[in-house]
């Protein structure tokens, strides 16, 4: 059977199963993985098992990284660690710049903290400072969604980009920096059409319309440190961008120096991401217990609800990784090349166009970035020649990927529900509003990705 033929049969059942059936990600990219490898050429005594092989050199890849990242999600928020950096940027930009402050706190947040929670967290900052001002409660609302939604597909340990960066074999520090890199022209963008369409299509705060309850915020508790609040998000980014930049000293052309191979092996521990975001939870650990003195049982409690919470994650990024995998098998990638083989050697940027198109069109069929991301890569993975073979570093693939999974954000997707209840807006106006921020800021991501792909290869 043809490999494109193959291709599709494995996309159609990926999306049958979640739009028509109603099917868990991880039910669809599972079924479509044995779909496809029953298909694939190969030892017929082994087309079943390899599956499960791949499923599992994918968890082994990002399933500790996923469930640490959880934790240290849950303990920065249960500990107001989370509200402590929020404040801060307050006091730092003002009231004057509040939604700059709202769209820097849900940038930096988002790294370790799940969208839809970042936005729980900070809607009441938004409705406190319209009560304070009276006006721009649109712009307050859509500066802390671009802001969030930025980092949230382009910045490991966020499970999208993390599950990118693993199925496409991208160094973890490089995708942390070059995804914080793009990350901060699209949030800037989103941020200016949020003040845009503030003052074209002004919202007054509902206060009880339509059913929305007035949100007021925890009741007031002492809050940590700053420096002990930001140490799990800084601290592990840090430590990983710390070891690619050894890395890439001691592996470049010329001879290494010796400060730098002396660097190399504490770099290389230290740096590795599950031991650096152990090292965060940890942290992030003792911020809660000295904030909240827990009993045995509400620590339990508070680990047991941030895994389960991650536990499905790794479920479906692995069944994703196998997806990709046995589309591996099937020879997707040779038949795809040869769609670009006359196109010479730029047409490595058709890449480029085509894994932004293939995670739109996979993010506004059935919802979720993070599954558009991860089917995505899955795809992608299978069609790319290796490293070294494009005219630009692979990291910009799949920041092209996080794009695309921020375009098109509408009714299937259950952030756009988050929103829309949270902020008090009509379906209507969560339309003209988020659904464009949303897509602003995947566009721009994907822009600032071609021109660095340009004037930075790093190939």
């Amino acid at each position: 059977m043809s490999p494109i033929v193959i291709l599709l049969l494995g996309m159609a059942v990926v999306l049958g199963a979640i739009l028509v059936l109603r099917l868990n990600a991880f039910l669809a990219l599972i079924g479509a993985a044995l779909l496809v490898s029953l298909l694939a050429p190969g030892d017929a005594t082994t087309r079943v098992a390899r599956v499960a092989e791949a499923f599992g050199r994918t968890a082994g890849t990002i399933g500790i990284v996923i469930a640490l990242a959880a934790i240290i999600g849950k303990a920065m928020m249960d500990s107001g660690a989370a509200d402590t950096i929020v404040s801060a940027f307050l006091r730092l930009l003002g009231e004057k710049r509040g939604a700059a402050a709202l769209a820097a706190s849900g940038y930096i947040l988002s790294i370790p903290v799940f969208f839809d929670t970042v936005f729980y967290l900070l809607i009441p900052l938004g409705r406190s400072m319209y009560r304070r001002t009276e006006r721009h409660y649109l712009k307050y609302v859509m500066a802390i969604a671009a802001g969030a939604a930025a980092t949230h597909v382009l910045v490991p340990p966020t499970p999208g980009p993390l599950a990118v960066a693993g199925t496409l074999g991208i160094d973890l520090g490089t995708m942390i920096l070059v995804g914080m890199l793009v990350a901060l022209p699209a949030a800037i963008a989103g941020l200016l059409y949020a003040g845009w369409i503030d003052r074209r299509m002004p919202i007054a705060l509902r206060w009880d319309a339509d059913g929305v309850p007035v949100m007021e915020g925890a009741p007031p508790r002492t809050l940590p440190a700053f420096v002990p609040s930001l140490a799990p998000i800084l601290l592990p980014v840090l430590l990983i961008s710390a070891n690619t930049i050894v890395t890439a000293q001691t592996t470049g052309p010329g001879a290494p120096g010796a400060f730098w191979l002396a660097l190399r092996p504490c770099a290389a521990i230290l740096g590795n991401p599950n031991l650096a975001l152990l090292l965060a939870a940890a942290i992030a650990i003792g911020v809660y217990a000295r904030q909240r003195h827990p009993t045995r049982e509400q620590m339990a409690t508070m680990v047991e609800e941030s895994l389960m919470s991650g536990g499905i994650i790794i479920l479906i990024t692995s069944a994703g990784g196998a997806f990709g995998a046995m589309l591996q098998a099937a020879r997707i990638g040779p038949a795809i090349q040869g769609l670009f083989s006359e196109a010479g050697p730029g047409s490595g940027f058709a890449f480029l166009f085509l894994a932004f198109g293939v995670s739109s069109l996979m993010k506004i069929a059935q919802g979720s970035s993070t599954v558009a991301m991860i089917t995505a890569a899955a795809m992608l993975s299978a069609m790319l020649p290796r490293a070294g073979v494009l005219p630009f570093h692979m990291v910009y693939i799949a920041t092209a990927i996080a794009g695309g999974a921020l375009v098109g954000d509408w009714m299937n997707d259950s952030g756009f529900w988050v929103i829309a209840k949270m902020s008090g807006l009509s379906e209507v106006e969560t339309l003209k509003s988020w659904t464009v921020v949303a897509a602003i800021v995947g566009t721009t991501a994907f822009l600032v990705t071609l021109v660095l792909a340009l004037v930075l290869p790093m190939a």
